[in-house]
């Protein structure tokens, strides 16, 4: 649903502000959400503070933009950063209060932000447009986008004009819960506030779109920016994002044109553009075309990534290819590219399918030795490889290693060790692993 018609630059009078506040801005299922308390034993163990002598607001910002800098602020020092900065008489400028946020943020530390902000409004001291766009910010990383809109009328309230970066975070915190019916609508009512959208604007709502599966809405957004000026012409976060979408919606010979129009105006492919068309290729069957699309890749010394190489060992194990699959893995470490459990899982697969199960069962163990996790798929994958080669015991004897290890079996990897037991006529082993299996709180399916 759109935003209520209530949605518009305030007056000067206080009543207009109070009456924004108060009126309910969207119709969705959004509510305030309960805040988790913020702790203050945290795993994270600050060094130990050395406060250098900050006599003087110069010196406190010298310091104050080394930490936002370096991003190196354990959350407990800059609660007593904050700490020293309220006691200080007179008080730092705000600008210094932005910048020990600016730092958290840095890091993630967004619930940190938000507590460190409810103190400072207890302090009496006036927060300035950058220290509510911070807190918007914050408040939408952490899907509290609600609570992000109460802060805006705040900044209408206190007269300030809200500016692309406000406005930035809203359509990205719109975004993230997917609201993208509102996150359109506010790109259309920044100009009622004398705001103009910038790049960022509309590569946040064009990710957000694709993200959605509305690739053809940020098709038409991608228009719009190419039709204006220079200034508001796509970056690689746009391109990259509607390559992506056009791809998983198949479209990819629209996904190609994108990437050649992104080329032919001086724009370098990164890795995130080449790994979104080579998946997209391989996807829909143009193996040919992706192989080619990695030789220009590395032509022209885009480092492939985890992504990147898993995709192309996906593609290689489906098409029976494990020689080259496993070459592509032995590559892919030698690079220095970590596997994931989505690598190995894949890689196993296509072992399990070529019946070289004893390569798959040592590849999980030189997952595990690597320090990767694997996950149920994994172990499925594995035990559904041995069942088919008659190797019962040796996936049983994998169920409880995967149960000692923490990973939860679900209904598929129930089913298919009762499915092999049920082959061998093992009547009660198979009723102990259905008893087993709802003592775990795995419910049997029709398949089961």
């Amino acid at each position: 649903m759109a935003f209520k018609t209530s949605l518009r630059p305030s007056s000067s009078s206080s009543s207009s502000s109070s009456s924004f506040l108060k009126y309910k801005l969207f119709s969705s299922s959004t509510h305030l959400k309960k805040r988790p308390p913020i702790s203050n034993s945290r795993n994270e163990v600050p060094p130990k503070l050395d406060m250098p002598s900050v006599a003087d607001q110069t010196s406190l910002d010298k310091f104050l933009n080394e930490k936002r800098r370096s991003g190196n602020v354990f959350p407990d020092e800059a609660h007593y950063v904050f700490d020293f900065m309220i006691q200080r008489q007179p008080a730092p400028h705000m600008s210094s209060f932005n910048k020990l946020f600016t730092a958290l943020v840095k890091n993630k530390n967004y619930e940190d932000v938000i507590s460190l902000f409810k103190r400072l409004n207890s302090t009496g001291l006036l927060p300035d447009l950058i220290t509510f766009n911070i807190l918007i910010n914050c408040l939408c990383n952490v899907s509290r986008a609600f609570d992000a809109f109460v802060v805006f009328g705040r900044i209408l309230m206190r007269g300030f004009s809200p500016d692309a970066v406000t406005f930035n975070c809203l359509i990205k915190g719109l975004c993230r819960e997917s609201r993208i019916a509102n996150a359109t609508h506010l790109l259309k009512k920044m100009k009622d506030f004398g705001c103009r959208p910038d790049v960022v604007t509309y590569g946040t709502l064009i990710h957000g779109l694709c993200r959605t599966g509305n690739t053809s809405i940020a098709l038409k957004l991608h228009e719009e920016m190419v039709k204006g000026n220079d200034e508001l012409w796509p970056d690689i976060f746009c391109y990259s994002s509607i390559i992506d979408g056009l791809c998983k919606d198949g479209s990819i010979d629209k996904a190609k044109e994108l990437f050649s129009e992104m080329m032919s105006r001086g724009i370098n492919p990164d890795v995130v553009s080449y790994t979104s068309l080579i998946h997209g290729l391989c996807c829909w069957g143009k193996w040919e075309e992706a192989k080619d699309l990695i030789v220009v890749m590395m032509d022209q010394h885009v480092q492939p990534n985890v992504v990147t190489f898993s995709v192309i060992i996906d593609e290689l194990c489906k098409k029976g290819n494990i020689v080259k699959a496993n070459e592509l893995f032995e590559l892919m470490i030698q690079k220095g590219v970590k596997p994931n459990t989505f690598t190995y899982s894949t890689l196993m697969d296509g072992l399990c399918k070529n019946g070289k199960i004893d390569k798959a069962n040592e590849l999980l163990g030189l997952m595990i030795q690597r320090g990767v996790n694997p996950n149920t798929i994994t172990y499925s994958t594995l035990m559904d490889g041995l069942c088919k080669n008659g190797k019962i015991d040796k996936a049983n004897e994998l169920l409880g290693l995967m149960i000692q290890r923490g990973v939860k079996p679900n209904t598929v990897t129930y089913n298919t060790l009762i499915n092999e037991l049920c082959k061998n006529a093992n009547i009660d082993k198979e009723n102990e692993l259905v008893e087993l299996m709802i003592q775990r709180g795995v419910n049997p399916n029709t398949v089961t």
